[in-house]
Parts: structure tokens; sequence; C-alpha cells
């Protein structure tokens, strides 16, 4: 029988609390969510920005769940089955589990950060590595204060490779999170006008994002963006702490990791790259020339930890786009298809003028229009305005036939588009369904990208329940 997850004496020793009751099932996940509980799981009651994890406790047991750590107790929750009771916060015994879990694994660990492309990254990573042996990455963008205490405290004592997103939008949020994971290998994306509300300028957001090499593990690798103009910023933040080895990638002729040549596909990209020496040419399941050079930074790192490059190069096409971040689907319009590119999830300015380089590749049935249904970009500050209003420049570089755009940060781009090129605007993305629902045709290519915080996914489902799907990529 496969060993636990966690015994209850690791778990005592990991966070100082104290059992109550006695724990029956062997302890093979961990949950912060009662409405995700599955049987056996442990189940941290931590207070979120809403809820506090102790209202949800009894709940939690009630589904199978193996454990509760929570600060406090009641008679319900005593009766509804074992208690680890912490002192402080159960967060920090959360925290505490992560570094113990790391501390007892022998795995080859890479971090992930930059302004954008983080989760497509680590995807890329969980399949590369995952030919090589078992891999740990973490779930969806668990990438903040609890998500990466959460995706290491899940981490398998058998696990081969290990693969952590970290994020950020204020400085000094990087720092806590990299000392816990402590990987051999930093990935920095690039750096872009993200979360650019909170800093001053590109340099502080680069200077923040430097922060992952300082819990990077004696002898590791730094693995910079070279394209990016901040590269050298980066690399000198990176032997500031002590890491000697740096490798870069991207098309920069100066590149460890070079892109050679690239095909650009609807549904894919095929590229040949020179990774440190050695020429590899592969096939990403991704479309879009930023994949590719994301992709290029997965087989260096995939290379630094140790794993089998041919097989991760290989395994690459097999790689796909996160729900709403490039997921490709055919809409059954009654006279003919239409084609949807869900990049709902999230948007930043460089993201949407990747978004909008993709849109112009994708084919368009007769008569057909690429439309791009956009809602605002947010945490940008002052600057939110005029890199709305800058869009504009990707629109007409990418020949974008018709906008619909939603929110107030859109009207700037939606003023300085011409008439001819209008579908509709709306204050909120509610408000705009309907009218992108009824201005489709058969042929069309749409593409809807925006922050999360604009509840631009909506009108996606919105599309997907009228008309219907006839497959998905």
């Amino acid at each position: 029988m496969a060993e636990a997850l966690w015994s209850i004496d690791e778990l005592i020793s990991s966070t100082g609390g104290h059992l109550h009751g006695s724990v029956a099932q062997a302890l093979n996940g961990i949950s912060i969510d009662s409405r995700n509980v599955a049987s056996g799981d442990i189940f941290v009651a931590i207070k979120g920005d809403n809820n506090d994890g102790h209202d949800y406790a009894v709940k939690a047991l009630g589904a199978g769940a193996g454990l509760a750590i929570v600060s406090r107790t009641t008679p319900e929750m005593e009766a509804a089955g074992p208690l680890l009771v912490v002192q402080d916060d159960p967060l920090r015994a959360l925290e505490s589990m992560g570094r113990r879990a790391r501390a007892r694994s022998s795995a080859g660990i890479i971090a992930v950060t930059g302004s954008v492309g983080k989760t497509s990254t680590k995807e890329m990573l969980r399949v590369a590595l995952s030919a090589s042996g078992e891999t740990h990455a973490s779930a969806a963008s668990f990438n903040n204060h609890w998500g990466v205490p959460l995706t290491l405290a899940r981490f398998s004592k058998r696990a081969a490779f290990g693969v952590f997103e970290i994020g950020m939008n204020h400085a000094g949020e990087i720092t806590p999170l990299v000392a816990m994971v402590r990987p051999q290998v930093a990935i920095i994306t690039t750096i872009a006008a993200s979360h650019l509300g909170h800093f001053n300028s590109l340099d502080e957001i680069a200077d923040a994002k430097a922060e992952i090499f300082s819990g990077v593990a004696q002898g590791g690798h730094a693995v910079i963006n070279h394209d990016t103009p901040y590269y050298d910023q980066l690399a000198q933040a990176a032997r500031a702490n002590g890491i000697r080895n740096i490798t870069s990638f991207g098309e920069h002729a100066g590149s460890s990791a070079r892109l050679l040549q690239i095909a650009l596909r609807p549904d894919c990209c095929c590229i040949t790259a020179d990774l440190m020496g050695e020429r590899v040419t592969y096939k990403l399941g991704m479309p879009g020339r930023h994949m590719a050079i994301n992709s290029l930074a997965v087989l260096a790192a995939a290379k630094l930890v140790g794993a089998d490059l041919a097989r991760a190069a290989l395994a690459l096409s097999e790689a796909k786009p996160a729900k709403g971040r490039g997921t490709q689907q055919s809409l059954m319009h009654p006279g003919g298809d239409i084609h949807m590119l869900d990049e709902s999830y999230n948007a930043s300015p460089a993201a949407m003028t990747a978004a909008l380089a993709l849109l112009a590749q994708m084919p368009v049935g007769k008569n057909g229009r690429r439309i791009a249904v956009l809602g605002d970009m947010r945490e940008l500050g002052d600057f939110g305005p005029d890199l709305h209003r800058d869009i504009a420049r990707d629109m007409d570089a990418n020949g974008i036939d018709v906008l619909y755009a939603a929110g107030p940060l859109m009207q700037n781009l939606w003023d300085a588009t011409p008439v001819a090129r209008r579908g509709r605007y709306a204050a909120t993305s509610q408000e705009l369904s309907a009218s992108v629902v009824a201005g489709v045709r058969p042929g069309d290519c749409v593409m809807i990208k925006g922050s999360l915080g604009s509840r631009m996914g909506p009108i996606a489902d919105a599309l997907r329940n009228t008309f219907g799907l006839r497959g998905e990529n």
C-alpha cells in the first residue's frame, strides 16, 4: 500500500498542534474549500476575504474529510470528526506543512513568475516534465499567499519534479513565497505593464519579479527572457542573489535557448531551437509566438533539472491552453460555424497584444470577420486610459474588423476606433452580451478577452449556450 501523503505525527510536528479525536483514514489530500472535499482530505480552515473556514469545518468533515485543522473549536466540530488544533491562524499551519513537504522532497523544483504567461508556462512544464517522471504542479493559478503553501502541502514524496507558479501585485510578495519553494530553477517569463497601478514604473515591476531569485537553492539557475529590455536588470538581480548560472531564452542572438525557426498555425506552433547547444525541432500544442518563446524556457528548465530533453520536447505537442486562456471552440451557428478564441480569464496590455496577434492568424470563413470582444484591463492605475487607447494600434496592425467593448476603461479604445469597426460598447459585460450573440454570423472568428474582474467569461458562456459546440481544441 502506498504511503499516505501525511501522517498525523508529521502534521503534529510540523504545525505544533494537538489532536482531538482519532484519525481513522489515510490523509491523502489537502483542501481549503468545503465544497471540494474528497474522502481522506485534510481540511484547513483558513480565513479568506469573505469567509472563515471554521464556519465550514463541520460540513467538510461530514463530506469525508479525514481531519480538520482549526485554531478554535466548537462542540459541533468536535462531534463531527478529528481536529488538529493549532495556536495560530491555520494558514500559518498550512505554510509550515508546505515547508515540511519541501524539506522532505528530493524532486527537481522549478518556480515561474513574470508579468504574463505564468500559468501557460507552468502547464507546459507539467506536460514536458511528466514525460520523464511523476510531476507535481500547482492547480489553476494557485500562486499567492495561500495558493503556494497549499500546492507545497499537496506535494507527493514520490514526485520527481515540482512546478510552482508565483504571482504578485505588490513589491515584497514573492520573497516569502519563494523562500518556501526553494527552487533549483527560477523562470521569469517577461516584464510588462501588468499590475502597473501598484508600481511607478516597469523598472519597479522588474525588481519585484526578481525577488524570485532570493529563494533559489544554492547552485541553482535563473532562466530569463533575453528579449525583454529588462534582461540586464534581471540578470544583475540574479547575480546579486548569488546565482552564477544564468540561462537566457528568446529570439535574441545571445540566448542560451534560442528560437531559430517558427511556423505559426491557428492551433499550434512548429519550432526549431538551439537548446544550450542542442538543436531541437518540436511541435507545441499552443498557438502564438509568445507561447513559443516561453516553451524555450520550459525546455531549458527541464534540461537543467535533469529531465530528458527529447521526451520533454515531444510531449509539448500535448500541451493545451487552460480554460479561458486561449481555448478554441467551433460554435454551431445555423448558417455555418463560428470560431471562438476564449481568452476571457485575464488580461494585461502585453497579453492583449499577443491575443490580437493570435486572432489575426485565425482563419475565417467566407464573408467572415475577425471580431474582438474586449473588457477592461484592471490594476493599471493612472496609466489605464492611455494603455487602453493604445490597443487601437494593435487592432490596426492585426486587421481586426469589429470591436465590441465593455467597461469604463474600454471606452477609451472605443473612442479611438473608427465608426466602421464599431460593433457595440456597453458599460458592463452583462449589458454587452446579448449584442455579441446577436451580432456574430457564420464564418466569423471571435476573440473574447478582459481581466477577470471585467467578467468577460459569461459572454463566452452565452455564445456556447446559444449555438452549442461542434468540438474543442
